[in-house]
């Protein structure tokens, strides 16, 4: 019994290896999709349980529905988010300093520069603490969380199954397509999202995955919490041509700010680096109750404000108002780090931005305007895409959460117009981009990592080698030669000999009768190596900084077990770039 058991291990674990040489290659579509599924279920069951953490509670505390935060008395309006922000604090002061940071800053960073290797720490935070924080009003959203949750998912199943690093980031990818397809009812959305904000590429053995767990996450979240979608606009087309010079106004307003939003949100993280958390969490607190005594409409989610925009029941000076409250309130709160989303608040700012030059345009030119919940609907999408620097997943997103055809047109020259103005005219680049910067973790992806790293070093590494020590006797020399290995491994030092300069020399030692007993693989001319272990989850591009940080010629690929799995040299990584 014992010994069928440890056989059947056996074959499992190399079934299992098997699996994972094949998901280092850049292609391994097949099994991608798999995982894509797997990733796209689990994401989708995280932000359930995320949306009802907050929803179930929500219930009990607001009358009619769970955003209505309107109906607070002012006093409690202040203190709830003060009351929040240091329940957070107490909550967060104990942990790791790693494991403090959330959003979707801190996604990219581990996808760019940590090979898509996100911690459970953080996850943790992200779940416990946005949910808190929408929970006590917080102007944030829950997309943020969402994201860093649905990386989180699709890259910790990676790191628990042992999976090549190169098949991190597009799991994470699925996982954050998922969430975003789970959390807004917008599979084609959070498709576009993970590849244009988060992968930053187009490939098919990309895509095919990611729309897979978009699918699932969003089949998910119907079964619990029904196929509606999230707004029910007007479904009005553009009234008249003319109005399409009024559109690229509103884009330039929104540009505006968009800019004073992301400027706001990098000079808030930028002067509480090294703070204290409770100084930090305090002041978010602080301003979001203070605000929230005049426009109670920033807290929390804030889907029933856009709703409201949409028919026109909120006036020009509530308009400005709540984009003013909400612009400084949400970035104060993200730039300190309070674990929330700047997707929801963008949709909101946006929606107040296209709801007074709506306003604006009907007073003015009543005959010719459309509806002012047209102008709302274009807003929302404009100022998402220039905060993000996203106006394709801004477009889309508006689309599936609108379901408005008609939109199309103008929305992608409003969205085109703040997105120019906002990079060309004010210097702003995507918020996550300058975030990272004032970090000092911005790096710009290269060619030679893009490529690189979607492939592991398994699926490059020479497994033909021979394993010796390095001073050997002739026959088991010529024994080792016999199997016609390409390298041969020395192991005390560790390097790497050429098998066929050690043949040409026992072939001149054998012509001239001198063929020695024993032979030092140190001492004979051949062309040797120096080398470096490398683990067996890393990916091609980890091997190149390795190979130049180390300025050896070849790395030693090791598995879990410590066990040389194989060789890869630098020859080989520049032929593989090279093609």
């Amino acid at each position: 019994m014992s010994s069928s058991g440890s056989k059947w291990r056996n074959q499992l674990s190399r079934k299992a290896e098997t699996w994972r040489d094949r998901l280092a290659q850049f292609d391994a579509l097949p099994q991608r999709a798999l995982l894509g599924l797997i990733t796209g279920l689990l994401a989708g069951l995280v932000i359930i349980a995320f949306r009802l953490l907050i929803d179930i509670p929500l219930s009990w505390l607001l009358p009619e529905h769970t955003e209505n935060f309107e109906s607070l008395s002012r006093w409690l309006r202040l203190c709830l988010p003060m009351a929040g922000a240091l329940l957070l604090g107490l909550l967060l002061f104990r942990a790791d300093n790693r494991h403090q940071t959330a959003g979707i800053g801190h996604v990219l960073d581990r996808i760019h520069n940590h090979q898509g290797q996100l911690p459970a720490g953080n996850f943790l935070t992200q779940f416990f603490g946005g949910a808190l924080c929408l929970f006590s009003g917080h102007s944030v959203g829950r997309e943020g969380p969402a994201v860093h949750m649905g990386a989180a998912s699709g890259s910790l199943l990676g790191q628990w199954l042992g999976l090549p690093n190169n098949s991190l980031r597009p799991l994470a990818a699925c996982g954050v397509a998922a969430a975003i397809a789970a959390c807004f009812n917008t599979p084609m959305a959070g498709v576009i999202f993970a590849m244009e904000v988060v992968l930053l590429e187009y490939t098919i053995t990309g895509f095919l995955p990611v729309i897979i767990a978009a699918v699932a996450g969003t089949t998910l979240t119907h079964l619990v919490f029904g196929p509606d979608i999230t707004f029910n606009p007007p479904q009005s087309p553009l009234r008249n041509y003319w109005e399409l010079a009024f559109m690229v106004l509103a884009g330039l307003l929104i540009a505006v700010f968009a800019a004073l939003y992301i400027r706001l949100h990098v000079w808030s993280c930028r002067v509480s680096q090294g703070k204290s958390l409770w100084l930090r969490f305090g002041l978010a607190g602080l301003v979001t109750g203070l605000l929230a005594m005049l426009a109670p409409q920033i807290m929390g989610v804030g889907y029933d404000t856009i709703e409201q925009a949409f028919s026109g029941e909120l006036g020009l000076q509530l308009l400005w108002l709540i984009l003013v409250a909400k612009l400084v309130a949400t970035g104060i709160a993200l730039g300190v780090g309070i674990p929330g989303g700047v997707v929801g608040p963008c949709l909101i700012m946006g929606a107040c931005a296209g709801g007074i030059v709506g306003i604006t345009v009907n007073e003015q030119l009543p005959l010719i305007a459309s509806d002012s919940g047209f102008y709302v609907i274009l807003g929302m999408g404009a100022m998402m895409g220039a905060v993000l620097n996203a106006p394709l997943s801004a477009m889309v997103a508006i689309l599936e959460l609108t379901n408005n055809p008609y939109l199309i047109f103008p929305g992608m020259l409003m969205v085109a117009s703040a997105c120019l103005t906002t990079r060309w005219l004010f210097r702003c680049d995507g918020l996550f981009q300058m975030v990272l910067r004032a970090q000092g973790k911005y790096r710009e992806p290269a060619l030679l990592q893009q490529v690189l790293s979607r492939a592991g070093v398994r699926s490059l590494m020479e497994k033909n080698l021979v394993q010796l020590n390095a001073e050997i006797h002739c026959d088991q020399l010529a024994a080792a030669l016999h199997t016609h290995p390409i390298w041969l491994v020395t192991n005390e030092p560790l390097l790497l000999v050429s098998p066929a300069d050690v043949q040409q020399y026992l072939e001149h030692q054998h012509a001239q009768g001198k063929t020695p007993e024993q032979i030092n693989l140190l001492e004979i001319p051949a062309r040797r190596l120096d080398m470096a272990d490398i683990g067996a989850q890393a990916n091609l591009f980890q091997a190149w900084e390795l190979l130049n940080q180390r300025q050896v010629g070849a790395l030693c690929v090791r598995n879990r077990q410590g066990v040389i799995a194989g060789i890869i040299s630098r020859e080989q990584l520049e032929n593989f770039y090279r093609v």
